[in-house]
């Protein structure tokens, strides 16, 4: 039976996540609206329409979602030559590749985006595929991200493991029934991660890697204590 670890991108393998806040900030700054980047940060990991909603309102004007996105993507373009991966991030996933499990990334990011993110990571070696929210009808917190992944590893969910930052990532693996682990690099609190389904959490993949050998990838059960 296949193995699969599923990891999240933004926050997860990649240090983008306040680069997001800061470039949605701008975008809802242009549009007129004021919006603190503290909840800007909280919403990261939802897909666009998803976030806009979060923050804004389902009553807001929706006329003006594709002109707040295009901004948020057109801004944070300017940063695609200089993403920064996250350090250990490609040996995290080169070591799963080399134990067997099948990574895939599961991210919300447009095509241009999981471009320029791929190359930070630059473990292109290592991933056998990637689902996006574009290729399901519902984003996270909805499991349909996971669901994907899984599908596209050829596993089952008890056979996987799911890496993420947000409690969005949390919730998604747990509704999919896959045992998720969070990583603090997206700045997002321990406590919040476990009590959105977290069962262990480490401080970014460089910990984790270390750690790999104690942690729910140790036997692929999905057993392992908190961290």
């Amino acid at each position: 039976m296949n193995r699969a670890a599923l990891f999240d991108v933004d926050g997860t393998l990649a240090d983008t996540n306040h680069l997001h806040v800061t470039c949605w900030w701008e975008a809802f700054r242009q549009a007129g609206h004021d919006v603190a980047m503290h909840d800007i940060h909280r919403a990261i990991g939802l897909p666009g329409e998803d976030l806009l909603a979060h923050l804004l309102g389902n009553d807001r004007d929706h006329g003006g979602d594709e002109r707040l996105t295009a901004a948020h993507d057109t801004l944070y373009a300017t940063w695609f030559d200089r993403l920064p991966g996250l350090d250990r991030a490609p040996d995290l996933l080169r070591e799963l590749d080399r134990r067997g499990w099948r990574v895939v990334l599961v991210t919300s990011a447009s095509e241009a985006e999981l471009t320029a993110l791929r190359a930070a990571i630059g473990a292109d070696d290592a991933i056998t595929a990637t689902a996006s929210s574009d290729d399901v009808s519902r984003g996270k917190p909805a499991p349909d991200p996971v669901h994907h992944a899984l599908e596209l590893a050829g596993a089952a969910a008890r056979d996987a493991v799911f890496v993420g930052d947000t409690v969005w990532d949390m919730k998604a693996a747990t509704r999919a029934d896959v045992v998720c682990v969070g990583l603090l690099s997206g700045g997002i609190p321990r406590q919040d991660l476990e009590e959105a389904g977290a069962r262990a959490v480490y401080r970014h993949p460089a910990d984790l890697l270390a750690r790999l050998d104690d942690s729910p990838f140790a036997d692929g059960s999905g057993e392992g204590g908190k961290q």
